[in-house]
C-alpha cells in the first residue's frame, strides 16, 4: 500500500457568516499517525468530515499524494472513515458488513473471498464473520468498522473518535490495537478525539484547534513542554496559569506583580525579555507534577515570594487533597489564586491537612510564560 501525504492549503469553510474553519494550514505526511485534538465546536470533526469529502471548502486546496481532491466526491476520494458510532449494518453479519465495500465495487466473488478473510484476520476476528452485530463486544464492533474500512486498500483512514464508546480499560486496549494496526498497514491515518491522553499516547503529531483555527502543531512532547499561547497550554494537560503584572524590567529579569502576593523577580531568557516587558500582563504557566512543597518554617515564608536564579518559591495554604493513587492532587491557594499541586505519593507519606501553611519551589527552567 503506497504511503501518500495529506495537506490542507488555506481552507476556509462558512456557514452563513459563522467561520468554522479558518485558513487551515497542515502537512500531514505519508503513514504518519496525526491528531487533530480540541474541544467541542473547535473545528476537528468538520476537518476530518472536510476531508473525506462530507463537507465543503469555499476556499484553499485539499491535497492528497500531491493532487487537489477538492471538488471529488466522497466515493471517489478513495479514503476511508471510521464514525464514532461504528455504522454497522444491524441487518447483516459481519462477513457481509465488510464486503460491502467490495460489492458495491462490484470486485469478483473470489476476491471479495480473499480481501474480507485477510481484512478480518487483520483484526482478528477470522471466526466471527457469521455474527450479527448486537452479538459483539463494543471493541468487536469497532474492529469490524476498522476491517470494512481498510478492506478497500484506502490512501488515507480517517478515525471519528472511535473509541469513545467504549469504557476506560477497553479503550485502552483498543487504542494500542489502532496503533499497532496503522503501523502494520503503514496507512496515512488522520485521528479526531478530545481526549488528551488518547492524542499524547498515539499520536506521530497532532494539531491543537480553537474556534477553527490551529493553534499549534507538533509532536505530543513539544506541545507539552514547548506550548504556542495559554491555550495551548491549559489544553494539552494540567497546567497552572498564575496571572501578574509586569512592573518592569533588568538585563534578563521581569518584575512581576503577583495578584495577593506581591512583587517577584522572575528570570526569562534572553530573546523574550523585552517582547513579555511590553504586555501589560503575563500568564506564568507551570505544571501540577513541577511543583516542590514543604513546610513553611517562618512567618516570612508565608506572605513573599521570591526567587533566585534557579528557582522561584511561593507560599501558598492547602484547601483540599485529592488521593490519586500514583500522585495526591492538592488545591493551594497563593494570594488571591488557586493551584493544583501534585506530591508523588509514597507509603507512609501522609496526606497534608487542610489549613496547612506551605511553600512551593518551582524550577525557573519549569516557568513558560505568556503575554496575556
Amino acid at each position: 500500500m503506497k504511503k501518500v501525504a495529506v495537506q490542507c492549503r488555506n481552507i476556509r469553510l462558512a456557514y452563513g457568516s459563522t467561520e468554522v474553519l479558518k485558513d487551515v494550514n497542515l502537512d500531514i505526511a505519508p503513514g504518519e499517525f496525526f491528531a487533530l485534538l480540541g474541544p467541542s465546536g473547535s473545528g476537528k470533526s468538520t476537518l476530518l468530515r472536510l476531508i473525506a469529502g462530507f463537507n465543503q471548502h469555499q476556499q484553499g486546496q485539499l491535497l492528497v499524494d500531491g493532487l487537489d481532491i477538492t471538488g471529488r466526491a466522497p466515493a471517489d476520494r478513495n479514503i476511508g472513515m471510521v464514525f464514532q458510532s461504528y455504522a454497522l449494518w444491524p441487518h447483516l453479519n459481519v462477513w457481509d458488513n465488510v464486503a460491502f465495500g467490495l460489492v458495491e465495487r462490484r470486485l469478483d466473488r473470489a476476491t471479495i473471498q480473499a480481501k474480507v478473510g485477510a481484512a478480518l484476520d487483520t483484526v482478528g476476528l477470522s471466526a466471527y464473520g457469521p455474527r450479527k452485530p448486537h452479538q459483539l463486544s463494543g471493541g468487536q464492533q469497532q474492529r469490524v468498522a476498522l476491517a470494512r474500512t481498510i478492506v478497500i486498500e484506502p490512501q488515507v483512514l480517517l478515525l471519528d473518535e472511535p473509541l469513545s464508546n467504549l469504557d476506560k480499560t477497553l479503550r485502552v486496549q483498543m487504542r494500542r490495537e489502532l496503533l499497532a494496526l496503522q503501523r502494520r498497514l503503514g496507512i496515512t491515518t488522520i485521528f479526531v478525539t478530545h481526549d488528551q491522553e488518547e492524542a499524547m499516547t498515539t499520536a506521530d503529531r497532532m494539531a491543537v484547534l480553537d474556534k477553527g483555527v490551529v493553534q499549534q502543531v507538533g509532536t505530543p512532547m513539544a506541545l507539552y513542554d514547548e506550548p504556542a499561547n495559554t491555550f495551548v497550554a491549559g489544553f494539552v494537560g494540567t497546567m497552572n496559569q498564575l496571572q501578574a503584572q509586569v512592573r518592569g524590567w533588568h538585563a534578563q529579569t521581569l518584575t512581576l506583580a503577583l495578584e495577593g502576593l506581591g512583587e517577584l523577580q522572575v528570570p526569562v531568557p534572553a530573546a523574550r525579555v523585552e517582547a513579555l516587558a511590553q504586555a501589560r500582563q503575563v500568564a506564568l504557566c507551570f505544571r501540577p507534577h513541577a511543583l516542590q512543597v514543604v513546610a513553611a518554617d517562618t512567618p516570612r515564608d508565608l506572605h513573599a515570594p521570591t526567587a533566585d536564579a534557579q528557582t522561584l518559591w511561593l507560599p501558598g495554604t492547602v484547601e483540599a487533597a485529592e488521593f490519586m493513587g500514583e500522585s495526591t492532587r492538592y488545591r493551594v491557594r497563593a494570594g488571591s489564586q488557586v493551584l493544583a499541586v501534585d506530591q508523588a505519593h509514597q507509603p507512609g507519606r501522609a496526606q497534608l491537612t487542610a489549613g496547612a501553611p506551605i511553600r512551593l519551589g518551582l524550577a525557573a527552567a519549569q516557568l513558560r510564560l505568556f503575554a496575556a
